[in-house]
């Protein structure tokens, strides 16, 4: 089985932090729907147990147009009954009327960018909604029958205090979603958050204060019931994230849709990020992509970046067994002094990350992998 993952690059206006490809050509969607059922014939057709409609915000597509893309793909796929099936979308779009129309189609699970909870820093994000429309988006999401919620929650922003997160994170467990997804603000050069930062009308927080919000998160969800079952995600019991936890456990998915990614074991392949070449591609009868054949070396290097995120790990054993004893003993050998240190934990055969740990992954892992 595999995952599917449908690209919608569509935004009503872009966020100030955002560095995805993205574009508020809305006149387009109809085009690029058609272009999107078009290429789902044009690719490989693997039984599927997952689909998310992510990318920017699929909630700018008309009811139209998701019964259109929803009705190709249960004609293009064999997709399993207990699928899994996601759709991102912005708070704001979530009226009443919305959610019925979500209710009316396959979609079991929604995700939704809340953010924050505080009105001044979303308006700082340049993000469309208010706090209350997100909470308000929830209820309607209920009220329709949608059981399997997850919002995005976000962290070190500008000048944010360590209490002033903690009234984010309460706000976010009063909702009683099951999942939460949380990250830090992520600076991407180039972008208008970017521009800011380099003028100094904005100062980051101190990786102190970071590590402090962090561990306040897991903390505050782990007591409430949540698994904090991959460094940025939690989930009640039995919620995880299964199409994204395909992405962690080296499980085949076929990307549809503008700069969207795809991966078979045996390479990569991404689409052109270029919503009207690949439209006119489309058309032509050509998925205009690009594609590399992975290596052992890449494969290792992969499971470092992706497994170690998870609460369970790297079996040591398996990396003996996939890619050879000079592996397995690479990966011991370098992962030592990490585990001495206590940010990494081995047990059983099995390498994790520990609390501390996860605070500094980048340089664990970039002590892991081979070059």
């Amino acid at each position: 089985m595999a995952g599917l993952y449908v690209h919608i690059p569509f935004c009503k206006s872009r966020c100030v932090y955002c560095g995805f490809y993205s574009t508020t050509l809305l006149s387009h969607r109809q085009a690029y729907v058609d272009a999107l059922c078009k290429e789902m014939l044009l690719r490989d057709k693997p039984p599927i147990d997952t689909i998310y409609i992510g990318g920017d915000t699929p909630s700018q597509l008309d009811a139209g147009q998701l019964k259109q893309l929803f009705d190709a793909i249960t004609d293009c796929y064999a997709i399993a009954k207990d699928a899994e099936i996601t759709m991102e979308c912005n708070p704001d779009d979530v009226d009443i009327a919305f959610a019925t129309t979500l209710a009316s189609l396959p979609v079991n699970r929604v995700s939704m960018g809340i953010q924050t909870f505080d009105d001044q820093r979303l308006r700082l994000l340049c993000r469309r909604h208010t706090s209350s429309q997100a909470i308000e988006a929830v209820r309607h999401l209920r009220e329709v029958g949608i059981s399997n919620i997850s919002i995005d929650l976000m962290f070190a922003f500008p000048n944010q205090t360590l209490e002033e997160f903690d009234d984010d994170i309460r706000q976010a467990l009063s909702l009683g979603v099951e999942h939460i997804s949380s990250y830090g603000l992520t600076i991407e050069e180039g972008t208008p958050l970017h521009k800011m930062m380099q003028r100094g009308d904005l100062s980051a927080v101190d990786e102190d204060l970071y590590a402090d919000m962090y561990t306040l998160l897991a903390d505050r969800l782990q007591k409430a019931g949540y698994e904090h079952y991959e460094i940025s995600n939690f989930a009640l019991p039995g919620y995880r994230s299964r199409h994204n936890t395909s992405y962690w456990t080296d499980v085949p998915y076929l990307g549809i849709g503008a700069a969207a990614h795809s991966y078979d074991h045996a390479g990569r392949q991404w689409n052109i990020s270029d919503i009207g070449k690949y439209i006119s591609a489309i058309n032509a009868g050509q998925v205009p992509s690009e594609r590399e054949i992975l290596s052992p070396y890449d494969h290792y290097n992969d499971l470092i970046t992706t497994a170690l995120r998870t609460s369970w790990g790297i079996s040591i054993e398996r990396v003996k067994q996939q890619y050879g004893t000079e592996f397995s003993q690479y990966l011991e050998d370098q992962a030592g002094r990490w585990v001495k240190t206590g940010h990494l934990v081995k047990d059983d055969g099995w390498l994790r990350l520990s609390l501390k740990g996860i605070i500094v992954s980048d340089s664990i892992m970039s002590d892991l992998i081979r070059v």
